[in-house]
């Protein structure tokens, strides 16, 4: 239960009254996951006002696309998915913009060996490639935003196999995107027989 004003909002009062158009519910709805999606957004941009437009057109998707919510999983990560798809976009409409995924801020920085080519899409197919529970660790840390702490009891494992399978998933990415760029530098072999 969320309360808003005199009124307490369920989930399901929520979602009925943003299908309705109920300004209220539209604003608890709002108010609810504001603070989680800004902090998802400042993660990838440093900048606030950025984050606080991206946080606000997700905000305007999920307003638009609530009738299709179906409680097949929870409003949150219904929300943080549109909000995430709504920071993507806005990477993408700004082309001067390149935007690559952080593994993790205080990481090392190493140096680039060809790897300034692989967009967003490039390491999301990369993680596909990783064992089941290491990319969904990936997913709800790296991309989604969640705590170690809050991967943990979603998953049902401690927080130092959480911290296991994270970093087994960024070694095997790391491997995998640099055998990539490797092949995509080499030149062509040219058939002899030719």
């Amino acid at each position: 239960m969320f309360s808003f004003g005199k009124r307490k909002y369920s989930d399901e009062d929520l979602v009925q009254g943003c299908i309705q158009n109920d300004r209220s519910a539209q604003e608890a709805l709002y108010r609810r996951y504001f603070a989680e999606m800004l902090r998802m957004c400042l993660r990838y941009t440093k900048d606030e006002n950025t984050a606080t437009e991206i946080v606000n057109n997700g905000f305007l998707r999920v307003f638009k696309k609530i009738s299709t919510f179906a409680f097949k999983g929870s409003l949150e990560g219904w929300v943080r998915r549109l909000v995430y798809h709504s920071m993507a976009d806005y990477y993408r409409e700004n082309a001067r913009y390149h935007h690559f995924l952080i593994f993790e801020e205080h990481d090392a920085i190493e140096p680039e060996r060809g790897n300034e080519g692989f967009y967003e899409e490039d390491i999301l197919k990369a993680v596909r490639t990783l064992p089941p529970v290491s990319q969904e660790v990936f997913r709800l840390y790296a991309i989604e935003g969640y705590s170690h702490l809050e991967v943990a009891q979603h998953l049902n494992m401690s927080e130092g196999t959480s911290k296991w399978h994270l970093s087994t998933a960024r070694q095997r990415l790391r491997e995998l995107l640099s055998r990539q760029a490797d092949l995509e530098q080499r030149p062509p072999k040219v058939n002899s027989a030719l």
